[in-house]
């Protein structure tokens, strides 16, 4: 039997008091023993609403002042049999002025008390609790809902240590305190004894006062990189003003080093950048002292940030002697357009001179360098590219910077800018603008432009449709490659306009092959072919004997002349594989030999005898023939009709060994397979050489031998060699013999040559982790030229970037060349040597101090042309290091000692000295 009562006012408050206590007080008060967890007026999939329905004025009073004080809690201790999703449905009540505007996440590892009356909620044992973007770590973590705020208490072991201090994060700033008081709605706290930390920078202040949510002030404050709690050094301050991601303003601040406090040496205030955000700012500069130059600052500057795409750097160096340097470098990006930087140097230096035999007192030198760096990207403007890699400047500018060994004695200087144009793969234009520069020589060269034009390979008689295979004739191929040059040649010494235009030179030349695709022949692949070629120049060559004065004279003729060729052939080429496999009682498993011959057949009409001729060129009637476009910037043709083979052969030559960790049995084919390790013992070896069958002398050609290979993965070689077949006489002119001498083996003559190998040592790193799991940082958006300059900058002060996780390593390199040249009064030939050895390495001393060097030795004339050393000691957060160059155009010392943070770069103790050897 159903019976339906009306609640009075009374009886409806004591059920709501009753399943209040029931759902939230009891559970709370017993937590089970996983802890309390639970949301305080959160979104949780386990809250349930509790509202009151306004049966009386006492009830509506009571839940207006508790409609947003909404909790829910888990415990094992109590249960209640509601549904996750069940609401009770009741008018909508007035929120209360003390309502908590986000959802407050807790939990601790004892207790959780609510009182009531106070409005209070106290959580016990490593509480936590996490609103919006701030975190609260404590032992006893008191919230006053009235009041919005939370204080948060430490506490200590049994034997009186510290134990889960409060622990404050809001954003990137984080503090462990004694104390925190905290309010929710003005975000304005009271810290005492806290321990700051704000990106790179530790902060230790007895009071700290938080009055928004980036400002703070500090009491009896300590400023430190060191990330010891006994930091090695600090700077105190009694009043601190720290602004979140921007900067920290003390007031008289003063040193201390392993807490010892060094007031003497004092500051009125100290500014301190936190915003690790680029932003303009002046560049501190490095005293530095020398004979040579006298007194100096360098790298004294300022940056400059113009907008988000570009930045300008200003620096400068200053020398009592009247010398002076200056450098302004710009980077700007535009992202998923284009990429580059520009830089402008001036270098204007004023030595001592310290040569007796000149009565001027100072050495003036002036030298200019511009360098450029531009990419776009393709995603802009599909087809079309655009590139810049300018360094135009002073062929002595690199001769004339300071502290820069490796750049000192670079010679070249290259420039190149490219615009790049593609119409959907069948045609493609380039038009580039280039630029070189020999020092030694003074020599400047520009192309100005170089236009290239391509047709891809087109089939005209290819059907739109095929079907199948197709005819042999559909597969008859047409191209075109055009090329059209340029060039101004000046020496930066005598540089005058009307022999700039004397000098000047342009060519073109044109190519168009015709090629058949056959199908291969078994292994054997044909390919047949057809090439016309023509070649405009811009003026003739004529040389002639000078009876009078005993010399050759050079006449040259302007206008337009052309010249052609061509060349009709057939190829053969194949691979042919040979295997050596060894018993399975050995480590190596199987060494493979693969062959590649090839061999052609080819006929060139002798087109360019009308433009050689025959000239004396020397007292005893030697001629030699030259042709009419000697000299020009496109080579000449030929003379002489070619109708014989070409012929090569290259190998390839790979080793597979077991791994000698491996234990599984032969049975399991697929797991021996992957413990298998290929091995390559040469990367290439061959040579290749023609022989001509209509020539009536030098029928042979010249043989051109080359090998490369990589030993042990450790040691790279690469050689090549040209070997001439033919004899010479007393003058070293070739003549009409083979050179062929069994007895001894011996067979032609090397007339040039290179022999290049490098290899690199090192040992294991002290955390285990190689290259491929160490992380290291990569800026996608720094140029070529930019990372050129800091590996420079790295070259140049080693110390400064020493790895001591690395005990040791060692990085040599050697190479040889020679070559068979003309002499320039054709009396003979000499032959020109280049040789040199380059090292680099360090190994530590200690786990705290290392040394190393880096050098440069010219076998040829037997010097060291520039050493350069560095010794290092690792501090913990300070680095000491010294560079020492001995050796080299410019001899100097440098010593310095700084902080490791990014933040304090500039505060560093330097020494430098700089002589110069001119």
């Amino acid at each position: 039997m159903n019976t339906h009562r009306k609640l009075d006012g009374k009886t409806a408050l004591c059920i709501v008091i009753a399943a209040y206590l029931l759902i939230v007080i009891l559970p709370m008060r017993a937590p089970g023993a996983n802890g309390f967890h639970s949301v305080f007026q959160g979104n949780a999939l386990d809250t349930i609403p509790v509202k009151q329905k306004k049966s009386s004025k006492k009830v509506a009073a009571q839940a207006a002042n508790k409609d947003t004080s909404t909790i829910s809690s888990r415990s094992d201790s109590a249960k209640l049999n509601l549904k996750k999703d069940s609401t009770v449905m009741v008018d909508t009540l007035k929120i209360s002025k003390d309502s908590i505007d986000a959802p407050i996440t807790y939990s601790a590892l004892d207790s959780g008390v609510l009182l009531i009356p106070g409005k209070k909620f106290l959580l016990y044992g490593k509480a936590k609790t996490d609103y919006k973007d701030l975190k609260l770590g404590a032992a006893t973590i008191q919230l006053d809902q009235e009041k919005q705020e939370i204080k948060a208490f430490g506490a200590t072991d049994t034997t009186g240590n510290p134990l889960s201090k409060p622990e404050f994060i809001q954003g990137t700033m984080k503090t462990v305190s004694d104390t925190i008081s905290y309010n929710f709605k003005t975000q304005k706290g009271l810290i005492q004894n806290t321990f700051l930390q704000e990106g790179e920078i530790y902060v230790n202040a007895q009071f700290m006062k938080k009055i928004n949510a980036d400002e703070i002030y500090a009491k009896n404050a300590r400023f430190t990189t060191c990330n010891l709690d006994t930091p090695h050094f600090a700077f105190r301050a009694n009043r601190m003003k720290l602004i979140n991601n921007k900067l920290a303003v003390t007031g008289r601040v003063y040193p201390e080093f392993e807490e010892v406090p060094i007031p003497m040496i004092s500051i009125p205030f100290g500014i301190f950048p936190l915003n690790q955000k680029r932003h303009s700012g002046f560049i501190l500069p490095a005293f530095t002292s020398s004979p040579d130059f006298g007194l100096g600052l360098e790298g004294m500057g300022y940056y400059k940030v113009i907008n988000d795409n570009m930045d300008i750097t200003t620096r400068a160096n200053l020398y009592s002697y009247g010398g002076w340097n200056l450098n302004l470098s710009s980077k700007y990006l535009e992202r998923y357009k284009y990429l580059g930087s520009v830089s402008l140097s001036f270098i204007n230096n004023k030595t001592l001179n310290q040569n007796p035999l000149i009565q001027d007192e100072y050495n003036t030198t002036r030298s200019y360098m511009i360098v450029w760096s531009h990419n776009s990207d393709n995603r802009a403007r599909p087809g079309t590219n655009f590139s810049a890699n300018v360094n135009f400047g002073s062929t002595r500018f690199n001769q004339s910077l300071l502290n820069n060994p490796f750049q000192n004695y670079q010679n070249q200087l290259s420039s190149s800018i490219n615009y790049t144009k593609d119409w959907t793969g069948k045609y493609n234009l380039s038009i580039n603008l280039n630029h070189n520069s020999n020092s030694n020589l003074r020599l400047v060269n520009m192309s100005l432009p170089t236009v290239n034009f391509n047709v891809v390979t087109l089939y005209p008689f290819q059907k739109k449709d095929q079907v199948g295979s197709g005819k042999w004739y559909e597969k008859i191929g047409i191209g075109y490659s055009g090329n059209f040059q340029n060039q101004l040649s000046f020496y930066d010494t005598a540089f005058n306009f009307k022999r700039l235009l004397d000098t000047a030179q342009w060519g073109a030349q044109h190519n168009i092959p015709i090629t058949l695709s056959l199908p291969s022949l078994g292994p054997v692949t044909v390919a047949p072919s057809i090439s016309y070629q023509e070649r405009w120049y811009g003026k003739k060559q004529f040389l002639s004997w000078d009876s009078t004065n005993k010399k050759v004279d050079t006449a040259y003729q302007k206008g337009f002349y052309t010249a052609r060729q061509m060349s009709f052939g057939v190829g053969f080429n194949t691979r042919v594989f040979g295997t050596y496999k060894f018993p399975e009682s050995s480590s190596v498993v199987a060494i493979r030999h693969e062959i590649r011959p090839s061999i052609a057949i080819s006929y060139q009409p002798d087109f360019g005898a009308k433009y050689h001729y025959s000239t004396q060129v020397d007292t005893l009637g030697t001629k030699l023939r030259f042709s009419q476009f000697d000299g020009g910037i496109i080579s000449s043709f030929s003379e002489g009709a070619f109708g014989g083979i070409s012929f090569g052969v290259d190998n390839l030559l790979e080793m597979k060994v077991r791994n000698k960790k491996d234990t599984s049995s032969a049975a399991d084919a697929d797991k021996e397979k992957k413990n298998e390790k290929k091995i390559k013992l040469l990367d290439g070896f061959g040579f290749n050489s023609s022989y001509n069958l209509l020539a009536d002398s030098f029928a042979l050609g010249n043989f051109s031998i080359y090998a490369r290979s990589t030993l042990f993965e450790k040691l790279n070689i690469s050689a090549s060699a040209n070997l001439d077949p033919y004899q010479i006489d007393n003058k070293g002119y070739r003549i009409n013999r083979i050179l062929w001498d069994p007895t001894h083996l011996k067979f032609g003559r090397i007339t040039g040559g290179n022999l290049a190998f490098s290899t690199s040592f090192r040992s294991k790193p002290k955390d285990g982790k190689d290259d491929a799991t160490r992380k290291i940082p990569n800026d996608p958006f720094m140029t070529p030229d930019e990372q050129q300059r800091q590996l420079q900058f790295v070259r140049s002060n080693p110390a400064e970037f020493t790895d001591f996780n690395i005990p040791w390593n060692l990085t040599l390199s050697y190479s040889l060349s020679f070559t068979r040249l003309l002499k320039t009064d054709f009396s003979g030939f000499t032959t020109q040597t280049n040789s040199n050895l380059n090292f680099n390495g360090d190994f530590s001393l200690t786990d705290k101090w290392k040394l190393g060097g880096t050098g440069y030795y010219d076998v040829t004339t037997g010097t060291i042309n520039q050493l350069s050393m560095f010794i290092t000691r690792e501090m913990h957060c300070w680095q000491m290091a010294i560079n020492v160059t001995p050796i080299g155009l410019y001899r100097s010392f440098n010593i310095t000692i700084n902080p490791k943070s990014g933040i304090l770069r500039d505060l560093k103790i330097n020494r430098s000295r700089t002589f110069s050897n001119y």
